[in-house]
């Protein structure tokens, strides 16, 4: 650590007096430390596996020009560790209206993605390779029913098992991009009510309703019609009917609602009432009652 610090502060990228402040790195497996200078911060230094490094400067790299997301100052030869932008702000709180940030992402992030190597897998792009997005879909679900266990019904997951089979009917119709992969809240910079930026992707090459539908439910607040249907009237680069929407949200909730009980069980209450609204939703779309 400290020949690090050594090193960035010959090449120029920190000051001599800079302080070194290590952060809580949430749900990121490396370190993360704040260089502040003169007491305020200028950038982050991040620890964290060389090929996790790898991938997240891939990404980075490919939208250097998305304003959302952070600059890449220096990534260590070894990529055990890489400097990039601070943004000022806070995470989570202070968002304001989720229509307001969702259309701050949507125009500033994913009407920019652009499409990735068709003959490369789905999924992760540091995990495990998956031959379509149907089996992305179906093992996510699987880990997710293990975490849900009984808090929902049983007959909950037999129609999300559904609607993984539903929606594998427009796998050919689905084109790949690079994706963040973890467009929630907790990644979002807010400040003063505006989102300000994107942080810790976690690149995936998948369709870009997965991104759209993950920032969406990464919150309990404002997750009804309206608020759904003002943002997606603005993604550019994805087409579908209003019942498929809603069905895409609806597994994604599944989803969320899984991660919500291992790490945010305080909104759990908040998302079990969005799960029956969504659910009516779905149910009379099935119905044909629009």
């Amino acid at each position: 650590m400290n020949q690090t610090i050594i090193d960035l502060q010959n090449k120029g990228l920190i000051e001599r007096q800079a302080e070194i402040k290590q952060l809580t790195s949430g749900t990121t497996d490396g370190q993360v430390y704040e260089v502040l200078e003169n007491g305020v911060p200028s950038c982050i230094l991040k620890y964290d596996h060389p090929a996790d490094i790898g991938v997240v400067e891939q990404f980075l790299k490919k939208y250097e020009d998305i304003e959302l997301l952070p600059d890449v100052y220096y990534v260590d030869p070894e990529k055990k560790f890489f400097l990039y932008e601070y943004f000022e702000g806070t995470t989570h709180v202070n968002r304001g209206i989720k229509a307001d940030w969702m259309k701050f992402l949507v125009e500033g992030l994913f009407n920019h993605y652009e499409k990735y190597d068709s003959q490369t897998s789905w999924g992760r792009l540091g995990g495990t390779p998956r031959q379509n997005w149907v089996e992305f879909n179906r093992i996510s679900l699987a880990y997710a029913y293990e975490n849900v266990g009984d808090l929902l019904p049983h007959e909950d997951y037999l129609r999300m098992i559904e609607s993984a089979e539903r929606l594998a009917e427009y796998e050919r119709q689905t084109d790949k991009y690079l994706l963040h992969g973890d467009t929630g809240v907790h990644n979002f910079v807010f400040h003063q009510n505006q989102l300000v930026g994107v942080i810790d992707p976690d690149p995936m090459a998948g369709p870009v309703i997965y991104d759209f539908t993950y920032a969406f439910c990464s919150s309990p607040d404002d997750l009804d019609m309206e608020a759904l249907l003002e943002s997606f009237a603005l993604l550019k680069n994805v087409e579908m009917d209003t019942s498929r929407l809603v069905e895409e949200v609806v597994f994604q909730l599944y989803m969320r609602i899984s991660i919500c009980k291992k790490v945010h069980p305080h909104d759990l209450g908040e998302y079990l009432k969005a799960w029956e609204y969504w659910k009516q939703k779905l149910k009379e779309y099935e119905n044909g009652f629009y």
